[in-house]
């Protein structure tokens, strides 16, 4: 569980309603998340798959075509970026992104803060995650005032809705969906069904991995 005291190794997160403010406005296209490094390049080394869609132009423009191939069970134009054999992204040019001005829309999102924030385990996706696990471990976030409290266990329970009723198979995704849902688990009321089926399907617009309708 994440606290509000940092001991050594601890990480600041930040104040947690503001830091979910700003989240929140990078997924929904507002900008990219600040996060703070530090030069941690765990993401870019963790074996993972960067989806590209269309209209993202200026990015395909930097990444040669060898290194993109179709996202799987998604429409045509939807490209996958791969990682070498060491699982490092191909872009990743001595321990720097060599295209970071023009990087994916997935990478500028990315901020792994969501996994304290939902009190999920990047690694529950499998062992290749033990670097981002690690990382998101030291993340401490801060409460000022009572709301961020109110707010951060909105979010935790969100995810574990999200986990319980397997909607998502993926670490990464029921994070980040806990993140963009958590108003509707604000308090002890308890969500309506069919309102939380809208708005999950509203957001979980990739079939890959699998998921299960509520």
């Amino acid at each position: 569980m994440v606290g509000d005291r940092e001991q050594d190794g601890d990480l600041a997160a930040g104040v947690f309603s503001t830091w979910l403010g700003e989240i929140g406005g990078a997924l929904r296209g507002e900008g990219a998340a600040d996060v703070p490094c530090d030069g941690c390049t765990a993401c870019c080394t963790a074996f993972q798959f960067v989806l590209i869609e269309p209209d993202e132009t200026d990015t395909l423009a930097h990444i040669p075509a060898p290194l993109l191939f179709p996202a799987p069970r998604m429409p045509p134009g939807h490209v996958v970026l791969g990682y070498d054999d060491r699982g490092h992204c191909p872009m990743l040019v001595d321990n720097r992104c060599s295209i970071y001005e023009h990087r994916p829309r997935t990478c500028q999102t990315y901020d792994c803060r969501v996994f304290p924030a939902a009190d999920v385990d990047p690694a529950e996706d499998g062992s290749t995650k033990e670097l981002i696990a690690d990382r998101t471990r030291r993340w401490r976030f801060t409460y000022p005032a009572d709301a961020d409290r109110t707010r951060h266990e909105a979010v935790r329970a969100a995810a574990k809705f999200l986990r319980d009723s397997d909607v998502v198979a993926n670490a990464t995704q029921r994070a980040v969906l806990a993140v963009e849902i958590h108003e509707l688990f604000w308090g002890d009321a308890q969500p309506d069904p069919e309102v939380l089926s809208v708005e999950i399907e509203r957001r979980v617009t990739t079939p890959w991995p699998p998921r299960r309708r509520l």
